[in-house]
Parts: structure tokens; C-alpha cells; sequence
């Protein structure tokens, strides 16, 4: 969860980005040599590929002459013979046809269906790479759409389109040859015609490109709504605040911009082909008129003519294909150059040359700050305008906003220091340095001793675990999600876990146990059984350094009382940096960082700091005051601790039970006494700080001992 000193996205209520913002960027020079290196794997397939089109645009050609040869050689002198053979030819190349187009499939699906795996796995593995900035920032469906709209649309670049141009160029320069063979009238007519052909696809395309680069950009943006709108948390927020109608009329707007996108594209589509096809049917008609005056004449026969109309109609053909290609490029050029833009996009965080990997410890390692500063990069060093709905040209932050200004401390191996302050200070950014998620702009982080920019990725994450507040699942089993961590790990590993988590005894209950699906999210669990299974998932990984963003505030009694438990298991012995929510952490904590402003500005102990009557004296009073009960009481369910305040004499305190306002009877791992009919002994509550005894509920489930949480 991105919380404290996160990255600040400015949002303008109601407004998008300028609708020509980014299709009005023309595609990039030197995006179609880019294309080739693609291309390069699959070399051999594109051969057969253009082979397959240039035998089928040689029996293209070869059809009509054989017409010709029907009519002038077997129908008019009445040669049955003739007739029979060159009407099997006829058949026989028709047969040919069909096997040569059924392997022309057949090379272009393979060399399509590999291309566009290579460009999807490449694209989502640069995507993994990019630091978590560029998620804050980019919308998930404008993501999707680059690998999966564009993608499969700039395939067509390497095959469909490339045969096509092939097929049609070689096509119409042997219809063309073949005409001038049989009439050089007619041949010239062609080539006077054929710049008419040419003209509506240079004229149209221009418009396309654009039109087809903005439905793009629509179609991320809509399908970046329909993903934020269809999962769990952001269908829950749009029933809670009862929008349903503006949500619908939003969506809309989307789609009617999609349909009136949509709409333009198809007219200047289809008048590209009605402007073709007439010129097509006017050339036919002059061809009819001059070839029949010259059959009449005796300049050649009925089957030279009848051949030449052929021809003329399978030359439309071709020069239609090629006045459309401008758009079809248009539109695999404009996705290639989509995905271009995202792979061109260099990842922030990447290792140094020679990076090592961190050295293995029996011990966890010490992990330290060393005058470190940090501000958030700017957009255009994470992030594209493509990707952001809405995106500010101004600046997001001031150019000295520095989130953490000279930040120097050591946390202890092997011990726990909690981090407390205000909202905002910089706690989350302080624990996001740590596994490198961003890298400081000033200073060091040292783990072990190592600058964490000197090390291996794969060995620093490794050796760090984190939960954050809210723990993410993927839509899985859980037994999925925990292998997450460790892919290697046996079912007993799984149960240990569990148990370790203080979830398994929940698992177990389940019916389909570790094979139940969580859902979107994990929102099929609660709160506090997501938090303990992200633990477990943490306990499955072992990691030497535990980096922790406590989320207890919001849970029942019994599920903060397990998660405390849980995170005993899995901070004992490790490094911990921990951003405390709990009184009980920080009164456990070896050490407190105090941050504030970016700065820390206290450290020490419970005990220290609240002598010193600072800044943690003050956090201590508001924000933790709450977790203490009145005098007398104990915090949460369970039995009263009654007597006089310590130090004051009077006896010792007295544990009574049931709570007076009818709450469970007993706590974990106690025997009652009946409560009191009177008032308690000494008549005086216990004085804050209380304590509650937790541990092995009566009945022996669980083991270990009760112990005192504060």
C-alpha cells in the first residue's frame, strides 16, 4: 500500500486529457527498421511465407491465359481434346491454389502466433522491471491493451501484410506484363488508370493513421475504466457513495467517443473502397468497349479479350490491396510504435555492472542509513502521457520537495525498530529504500554493510520480506499464493506456516482447505486472516530482514490478538523495520525512530522518549492513548484487573471475571474468579499502563505460554 510520503498524482475532477494529446505524435523514424530484428527468428518461415504468395500470384496469371487457350485454341475451332485438357489444367491449378493458401496459413499463424509471443513476454517482462513509480502512475487496462490490442495488430506488419504486399506487388507487375503481352493499347490504358488507384489510399491513410492511433488510446482509457470499475474495491466504493448513474454515463461517454471513432474510420474506410471500385468498374468498361471494336476488327480474338477482362479484374485486385496497405501499415506501424514506446522506457532501478550478490550470514544483517535524501522522480522519468489518463504538464512537486532530507540511523541485526509520526513524515518511503523499490537521491542504504545498489536484485529480495497494510493476493488458491514466496515448498511447509500464522486452524475448517480460492484481492477473507497468511506467506520465504507496515487498527479484538501473535513468530530473530500502528510494538521495539518532516527527529526507547517529552510523548497521547482503557479496565474483551495503583500499597490487584457489560466470559488462558458483588478491593482501579494476559485459550487449544501484552 502506498501510504505516508508517496508519490503526490494530481487529479482534475471531471476532465481528461486533451482528445488530440497523444495521437497527434507521428510515428517515430526508424520505427520500421526497429520491426526487422523481430522479424529475424522467424527469417526461414517468412521465406516460405512470400514463396507460398508468389506461386499463388503466378496461378493467378496463368488462369486467364489458360481461358484464352480454351477459347481461341479448343471452343471456337471445336477441339473437344483441347477443351477437356486445358479445362483439367484449370482444376488442376484450382487444387494447387487451395494447398498453396492452406500452407500459406499455415507459415503466416506460426510466424504471427510467434511474434506475438515474442513481443508479449518481452513487453511484460520490461514492464516487471520498471520501479514501482511507474505503477502509481500508469492505469492497469492502458497496460493491457499495449500487449494485447497492439501487439496482435503489429504482428500483421511481419506477416498478413507482408505477404499481402508481396502477393499483390508481384501479382500486378505480371498481370500488367501479360497485358501489354496480348494488347499494348490496352496495357497503356492500365498504367494511365493506375495512378487514380493510388491516389484515395495516400489521401485516406493520413486521416486513418490518426483516427486509428486515437481508437487505440480510447480503448486503453475504456478498458482502464472497466477494470477499475469491475473489481472488488472499486465496484464496493461505487455502491457506497451511490453513483451508479454517473458511473454508467461515464462509461458512456467513453464508448460513445469509441463509436464516434469508430463510425469516422468506417466512412473514410469504405470510401476509400467505393472511389477504387468504381474506378475498377469504369476501367472494365473501357477495356469491354476498346477490346471489343479491336476483336471486331480482327486485331485478336474473343479469348484474348475474354483473358484481358481477367486480368484487368485480378490487376483491381491487387492495386485495391495496395491502396489499402498505406492504412493497414498505418495501423501496424502505429501499434508497433506503441509498443516501442513502452520498451524504450528505461527502468530506474537497475543493477550496476558487477553486482554481487549479498554475502550469506548465519545471523540477520544490520541495515543503515547514511545521510540519505530522496524525492520522488518526475512523471516523464517513470511514466508516458500514453498510460495516464490524466496527466498535468505543470510540475507535480516542487523541485525541492524532498520527501526525506539527511536521514542517518542503524537498525540493530536481529533487533526491532519501529518507526512512528505523523501521516506523511516519510515512514513508507524509508522502508521502501530498504528492498530498493527507489533508490535514494543523496546518501546510502547499507545492508550487512553492503551499499544495496551494489547487490544482485534477486539476492536483496531475497533476503527481505515485506507486508504491507493492505496484504495483496492474486485471484488464486491459497495454496498458489503461498507458494508465491517459495515455489519449492512441500505441504507440510505449507501447514507449519499456517500454523506459525495463527491461521491454519481456519484453513483447515475450509472445504477445499489450501486449494480454496481467496478471490479478487483476497476479499474472501477478512482483514486480519489476509494479514496472517500474507505472515505465513512471509514465514515461507524466511527472510533475514523483516520490512513491516502494521495494519491492526482496523481489526476485532481476536484478529489483532492473532496478528500480534503471528508477528512475534515472524519477527523473531530477524531485522525488523517496522511502521508502528500498536502500543505493544513500540513498547517492544529496541529501538524508535521518531521521522518527522523527512527527518528523524527522535530516538530511543519507550521509556527514553517519553522522559524527553517530545515529539513521542505527543504521537504516544493521541495516537496511542486510545489502545489504553480507562482506570480500572483492561483494553478489549476479557476479564477487569482491579486494585490499588502500583507502588501505592493496598494489597495486590485482584483478577475478576466475567466484564460487568456482559462480554465473554474469561480470557485466554485464565481461570476466573466469579466477579465481585461490591466494589473493587481497595476501591481503586489499577492505573494505565494496564496489562492483559493472552495465550493458550482453557480448553488447550494452541501451546506456549500466556503471556502480558501492553
Amino acid at each position: 500500500m502506498i501510504g505516508g510520503g508517496g508519490p503526490l498524482i494530481q487529479i482534475r475532477g471531471g476532465a481528461g486529457p486533451e482528445p488530440d494529446s497523444d495521437v497527434k505524435q507521428q510515428i517515430r523514424p526508424g520505427t520500421v527498421r526497429r520491426i526487422l530484428p523481430y522479424a529475424r527468428p522467424y527469417r526461414w518461415r517468412v521465406v516460405m511465407l512470400l514463396f507460398f504468395a508468389v506461386v499463388d500470384a503466378v496461378i493467378i496469371v496463368t488462369t486467364p491465359l489458360l481461358f484464352k487457350v480454351l477459347i481461341d485454341e479448343g471452343i471456337l475451332p471445336r477441339d473437344r481434346g483441347m477443351v477437356i485438357a486445358v479445362a483439367l489444367a484449370v482444376a488442376g491449378l484450382a487444387i494447387l491454389q487451395a494447398g498453396v493458401g492452406f500452407a500459406e496459413s499455415w507459415a503466416s499463424a506460426k510466424v504471427s502466433e510467434g511474434l506475438i509471443y515474442e513481443l508479449r513476454t518481452k513487453v511484460f517482462a520490461h514492464v516487471q522491471r520498471q520501479p514501482l513509480a511507474f505503477f502509481t502512475r500508469a492505469q492497469t487496462g492502458s497496460l493491457v491493451s499495449r500487449l494485447n490490442t497492439d501487439v496482435v495488430a503489429a504482428q500483421q506488419a511481419v506477416t498478413s501484410l507482408l505477404s499481402m504486399v508481396v502477393s499483390s506487388s508481384l501479382v500486378l507487375l505480371l498481370v500488367l506484363g501479360t497485358i501489354f503481352y496480348l494488347s499494348w493499347v490496352l496495357g497503356v490504358i492500365a498504367l494511365v488508370v493506375l495512378p487514380f488507384f493510388i491516389l484515395p489510399g495516400r489521401v485516406v491513410g493520413r486521416k486513418l493513421q490518426k483516427l486509428l492511433r486515437e481508437s487505440m488510446q480510447l480503448d486503453a482509457e475504456m478498458g482502464s475504466l472497466m477494470h477499475e470499475r469491475f473489481n472488488v474495491a472499486g465496484a464496493l466504493l461505487a455502491k457506497l457513495y451511490g453513483r451508479p448513474d454517473g458511473e454508467v454515463g461515464l462509461f458512456a461517454r467513453k464508448a460513445g467517443r469509441v463509436r464516434d471513432i469508430g463510425v469516422v474510420t468506417s466512412v473514410y474506410s469504405r470510401m476509400l473502397l467505393v472511389s477504387v471500385t468504381l474506378l475498377a468498374s469504369l476501367a472494365t468498361a473501357v477495356v469491354y468497349g476498346l477490346g471489343g471494336t479491336l476483336v471486331v476488327d480482327g486485331v485478336f480474338q474473343i479469348g484474348t479479350l475474354v483473358a484481358l477482362a481477367a486480368l484487368l479484374t485480378r490487376l483491381f485486385g491487387p492495386i485495391n490491396q495496395l491502396s489499402n496497405v498505406q492504412a493497414q501499415a498505418m495501423t501496424a506501424l502505429v501499434s508497433f510504435d506503441r509498443v516501442f514506446e513502452v520498451l524504450d522506457l528505461q527502468p530506474l532501478i537497475v543493477e550496476r555492472a558487477g553486482a554481487r550478490a549479498l554475502p550469506a550470514s548465519a545471523t540477520a544483517p544490520e541495515i543503515t542509513f547514511d545521510r540519505v535524501s530522496f524525492r520522488y522522480p518526475r512523471s516523464s522519468e517513470v511514466s508516458l502521457a500514453s498510460l495516464e489518463t490524466i496527466a498535468l504538464p505543470g510540475r507535480e512537486r516542487a523541485d525541492d520537495a524532498w520527501v526525506l532530507n539527511e536521514v542517518s540511523f542503524t537498525a540493530p541485526a536481529g533487533k526491532l525498530t519501529a518507526l512512528v509520526g505523523p501521516s506523511g513524515a516519510g515512514k513508507t518511503t524509508i522502508t521502501h529504500l530498504v528492498p530498493r523499490l527507489y533508490d535514494p537521491n543523496a546518501g546510502v542504504v547499507r545492508v550487512d554493510g553492503h551499499d544495496v545498489r551494489d547487490l544482485t536484485l534477486a539476492s536483496l529480495r531475497e533476503n527481505i520480506g515485506m507486508v504491507t497494510q493492505d496484504a495483496h493476493m492474486f485471484h488464486d488458491t491459497l495454496r498458489a499464493n503461498l507458494l508465491y514466496a517459495r515455489p519449492d515448498a512441500t505441504e507440510q511447509d505449507l501447514i507449519e506456516a499456517c500454523r506459525a500464522a495463527q491461521i491454519w486452524d481456519l484453513i483447515a475448517t475450509l472445504p477445499n482447505g489450501l486449494d480454496t480460492v481467496v478471490g479478487d484481492r483476497g476479499y474472501r477473507f477478512s482483514g486480519g486472516e489476509k494479514q496472517r497468511i500474507a505472515i505465513a506467506r512471509l514465514l515461507l520465504k524466511a527472510p533475514s530482514v523483516v520490512v513491516l507496515d502494521e495494519a491492526t487498527a482496523h481489526l476485532d479484538s481476536e484478529s489483532e490478538a492473532a496478528v500480534q501473535e503471528a508477528l512475534r513468530t515472524a519477527l523473531a530473530g530477524r531485522t525488523s523495520l517496522v511502521i508502528a500502528h500498536r502500543l505493544s510494538t513500540v513498547r517492544e521495539a529496541d529501538q524508535i525512530l521518531v521521522v518527522d518532516g523527512g527527518r528523524i527527529v527522535e530516538r530511543g526507547t519507550h521509556d527514553e522518549l517519553m522522559q524527553a517529552g517530545g515529539l513521542y510523548a505527543e504521537l504516544y497521547e493521541t495516537q496511542f492513548a486510545r489502545q489504553r482503557a480507562p482506570q480500572g479496565e483492561l483494553v478489549g474483551a476479557g476479564p477487569r484487573l482491579y486494585g490499588p495503583p502500583p507502588g501505592e500499597g493496598g494489597g495486590t490487584p485482584h483478577l475478576y471475571g466475567p466484564p460487568p457489560d456482559g462480554e465473554d466470559a474469561g480470557g485466554p488462558g485464565l481461570h476466573l474468579l466469579p466477579p465481585p458483588s461490591g466494589p473493587p478491593p481497595g476501591g481503586r482501579g489499577l492505573h494505565p499502563p494496564q496489562r492483559r494476559l493472552m495465550g493458550p485459550p482453557p480448553n488447550g487449544n494452541g501451546g506456549g505460554e500466556p503471556r502480558q501484552d501492553y
